[in-house]
């Protein structure tokens, strides 16, 4: 759906899809995430956001979604509805001779960026967190390699070989980083313990919020599924509170928030950081993979290239999570 011509054609399959109605349909680009690109769908002066998955699809994972963000709907969690197509699917495959996508359907939500330091942002999300918490516990399934587990040297030099060969500028950068400070981090990076699993968002970021014309509005809720509730929290507060530029007035309002409203999860150390390490190295590794995968497209090769480089800077620092855990044990 790159040319605009194309997507105009495929906004019309979306709305039949959908029952919308009959148009006419367009469907501009607005913004490209990790897993898909997000385009606005327009016509009969309405708005829907398209979701067109860029690396498959899992219809169990999709499942999943919709069901904790109907269930953070009843807590009074504000998010866009995912809108079922004509057979009752959350996720609907468009097929085409380029060889068609699965594309979701949500409300379309005006709004601004959410302040991670503006201290009402910083309550609702506290208590947000604490809600879904809350919803989801008891989980038993176990949480995703993605959260637990994190490349080892092989895979680190297996990509780092293929970075170097195809001559990218960022090549060294990258190796020093597999050098010298993806170590330290991967040392945190364990299986959850039983008995602390919830269902929760798993991608709770500022950048996933927009404050609309009734309050923050919770987006991206793609990853939905099992985690560990200190996990979570550890990496919420880290990503809420500025990451290595910790802000610790911003980390300690968010934790009273989410105490105030129940939440139980607490810092114990470093280890409470292990998803956040987790996920950070997985996307790095993932992002480089990708800038060098001729099996993707040149977007999609360019896309991995800039991710890794701004990753690879921003990395999770040790001395930043040592910050939060002192901040918060007084």
């Amino acid at each position: 759906m790159a040319e605009r011509t194309r997507s105009d054609e495929r906004a019309g399959d979306i709305a039949e899809l959908h029952r919308l109605g009959t148009g006419p349909w367009t469907m501009a680009p607005v913004t490209r995430g990790a897993l898909g690109q997000i385009w606005k769908l327009s016509g009969n002066g309405r708005s829907w956001a398209v979701k067109e998955l860029l690396f498959g699809c899992d219809e169990a994972q999709v499942a999943r979604e919709a069901a904790l963000r109907d269930a953070a709907a009843d807590l009074g969690i504000a998010s866009p509805r995912l809108h079922p197509d004509r057979h009752g699917a959350h996720v609907s495959r468009l097929d085409s001779p380029g060889g068609g996508s699965w594309v979701k359907l949500y409300d379309w939500v005006e709004g601004a960026e959410a302040d991670a330091r503006d201290p009402d942002v910083l309550d609702w999300f506290g208590r947000t967190m604490a809600l879904l918490h809350q919803a989801g516990e008891g989980a038993v399934e176990t949480p995703g390699d993605w959260y637990e587990r994190c490349p080892d040297d092989a895979d680190w030099e297996d990509v780092l070989k293929k970075v170097r060969d195809a001559g990218l500028p960022w090549s060294d950068q990258l190796e020093r980083f597999v050098a010298t400070s993806a170590p330290p981090l991967a040392y945190w990076v364990t299986p959850s313990p039983p008995g602390d699993l919830v269902t929760s968002h798993l991608d709770l970021q500022p950048q996933n919020v927009l404050i609309g014309r009734d309050g923050p509005v919770l987006l991206d809720w793609d990853n939905a599924g099992p985690v560990a509730a200190e996990r979570e929290f550890a990496r919420a507060l880290y990503v809420w509170s500025g990451g290595n530029d910790v802000d610790i007035a911003c980390a300690r309002r968010l934790a009273r928030a989410y105490r105030e409203a129940g939440g139980r999860a607490v810092l114990t150390g470093p280890e409470s950081f292990s998803m956040l390490f987790a996920t950070a190295l997985n996307y790095i590794h993932v992002q480089a993979a990708t800038a060098v995968d001729p099996a993707v497209t040149a977007a999609q090769r360019e896309f991995g290239g800039r991710q890794a480089v701004t990753c690879l800077r921003d990395a999770p620092d040790l001395a930043a999570v040592s910050l939060l855990v002192a901040a918060l044990d007084t």
